[in-house]
């Protein structure tokens, strides 16, 4: 049985600044990951390769993404080499520091034993590594994205703070302007050895970029963690781990997915030893492998399951966008072209403050532009029924131009006709809100399976809040609203699930201390978005990188102090 001083659960953000921060401090580390590697130009496009994207190994599919869904929330996160980053948005924000509230926990409030200023130096860190930066919009062809100019005309009506947060996305050559699709110098010096260009402004970030133009946790991280020993190991799904001789052994299964639509074989039963064990499996999967586990952690905190919390997430659509042809006249209501395709995913944010901000009021949130591939432009708008009226309204004008010899033989109008002009999806641009909604969620194993209880009740003024200011923003851009279909059915979906293994001040508030360690078992840590005690607010990942970041110093300076006793 291999022995390593370290294995990691888990290769998002929390497990791959894990390992390869101990890594880097000269420790033996082993990362597990359920899932597989995806190298630029790996992720699938065609409908037939997405359906089985998906991940359920008891169905065969070893895809990218795992949706849960629960009785009142569905939630939808990744499996694969780099956990999130592969699909999220690239959006790396902050936490503000009045939202580090330490307020009573009772009525489904949270309290942070950390504060910003505890964060900001590994903020750094996890930004310099994943080279954030900007969308350079103040540079052409950027400065005239119309989705980032409409989101801050929108902000400013409203009187709302706009901002270009900070992405993992290379816009740039080094030492060179930004320049859509150009190659990187050196981009294949990672765990893929694929070769990476900059972002072509497709929209296609949540999909998985395929041009490597994404500042992945695969292209950074991990391969930086390789270069340095780690052992780094794919379709390895983690099932069991105990206490043992001073450390921790960790069993797993290794799937062996098929070729070329072969069936799978059998998995393999693995197994590896280590003095430190780094549960990273993310806010499902963690509490997951931890109530599954129990029975070998029976000193595991009272609050484990708690405090779970959707980061607010919500998904709203401004539809139909008009301006005026003559700005600040009485002219004529034109299209406005917000063009959703056009950029990276989200390229701004407007925040609301919160109760805790000076002049807020509630609890405070973002809302971000957003963006899609071009293909579902042509999903929505020409798909089979209304393009096959067109395409027969077409062709029976043809018919008949021949049945009375019609002298016309240039037809372009016609054939124009017969496809969709694209007013309503280039018209229409998506808004994705998050913020501090009431983390008052528990996770539990109900029959083996996990399960959540968690009503709308406590977050609604939250969410009527940002519903309405969401109406606002479409009806300044002279658009019309559509909330999330599932808000009608009293239904969420979250791709940021936070907390289920909280952090606390002792035992009793918390299954973890602030440094990611758990209370009553000495080696054993967890470093992902079950930490939270209550909601990022902004986008979590940066928040979690950072969290992991200084947890990893406390698992190193341990480890300098106490070097013996591996297993």
């Amino acid at each position: 049985m291999d022995s390593f001083d370290a294995i990691v659960v888990g290769s998002g953000f929390g497990g791959s600044v894990t390992a390869y921060r101990l890594a880097e401090a000269g420790l033996r580390v082993c990362l597990l990951e359920r899932g597989k590697a995806y190298p630029p130009g790996s992720f699938p496009r065609s409908p037939h390769e997405t359906a089985k994207n998906f991940w359920d190994p008891s169905s065969q599919l070893f895809g990218m993404y795992d949706l849960w869904s629960f009785s009142k929330l569905d939630a939808l996160v990744s499996s694969g080499l780099g956990g999130g980053s592969l699909i999220y948005a690239n959006v790396l924000i902050r936490k503000p520091e009045t939202w580090f509230v330490n307020e009573s926990i009772d009525g489904g409030y949270e309290r942070w034993p950390v504060t910003r200023e505890d964060l900001d130096p590994h903020y750094d860190s996890v930004e310099r590594m994943l080279d954030a930066q900007p969308y350079p919009f103040d540079q052409k062809p950027y400065e005239d994205t119309p989705k980032t100019v409409a989101m801050q005309e929108a902000a400013g009506k409203l009187g709302l703070s706009w901002e270009l947060p900070k992405l993992a996305i290379t816009f740039a050559r080094p030492n060179e302007a930004p320049a859509p699709g150009v190659e990187i110098p050196g981009g294949d010096d990672n765990l893929h050895h694929s070769p990476r260009s900059t972002c072509r402004l497709v929209g296609e970030c949540d999909l998985g970029c395929n041009f490597g133009s994404k500042n992945s946790l695969d292209l950074t991280y991990l391969s930086a963690a390789q270069r340095r020993g780690a052992d780094i190991r794919t379709f390895c799904e983690v099932r069991a781990f105990e206490p043992v001789d001073g450390g921790f052994q960790v069993s797993y299964i290794e799937h062996r997915p098929g070729q070329d639509g072969d069936p799978a074989a059998p998995p393999l039963r693995g197994a590896v030893r280590a003095r430190r064990l780094i549960l990273s499996a993310g806010a499902l999967g963690t509490p997951y492998l931890l109530l599954r586990n129990r029975s070998a952690f029976p000193a595991l905190s009272p609050a484990l399951g708690s405090r779970f919390s959707g980061n607010g997430d919500f998904l709203g659509m401004i539809v139909k966008a008009r301006r005026l042809q003559e700005e600040g006249g009485d002219g004529e209501l034109v299209p406005r072209l917000l063009a959703p395709s056009y950029g990276p995913v989200v390229t701004s944010a407007m925040f609301m403050p919160d109760a805790h901000d000076e002049g807020g009021t509630g609890r405070g949130f973002y809302i971000e532009d957003a963006g899609y591939p071009e293909f579902l432009n042509w999903l929505v708008e020409n798909n089979v029924l209304t393009m096959s009226h067109r395409v027969g309204r077409f062709l029976l004008r043809r018919a008949w131009s021949a049945a009375t010899h019609s002298p016309k033989s240039q037809v372009g109008r016609s054939a124009a006709d017969a496809l969709s002009k694209g007013l309503f999806t280039a018209t229409s641009l998506p808004m994705l809100g998050m913020g501090r909604d009431v983390p008052d969620g528990r996770v539990f194993l109900r029959e083996g399976h996990l399960d959540l209880d968690w009503d709308l009740t406590a977050s609604k003024p939250y969410f009527d809040r940002l519903n309405k200011t969401m109406g606002e923003v479409s009806k300044s851009l002279g658009g019309r609203y559509w909330a999330s279909p599932l808000w009608l059915l009293n239904r969420l979906i979250t791709v940021h699930p936070l907390g289920g293994a909280p952090m606390g001040r002792d035992r009793r508030e918390g299954v973890v201390d602030s440094y990611g360690q758990v209370y009553g078992y000495p080696g054993l840590s967890i470093a992902d978005g079950s930490v939270m005690p209550g909601p990022v607010g902004p986008n979590p990942s940066l928040t979690i990188a950072a969290l992991a970041d200084r947890s990893a110093e406390r698992i190193i300076d341990d480890h300098r102090r106490n070097p013996a006793g591996r297993p």
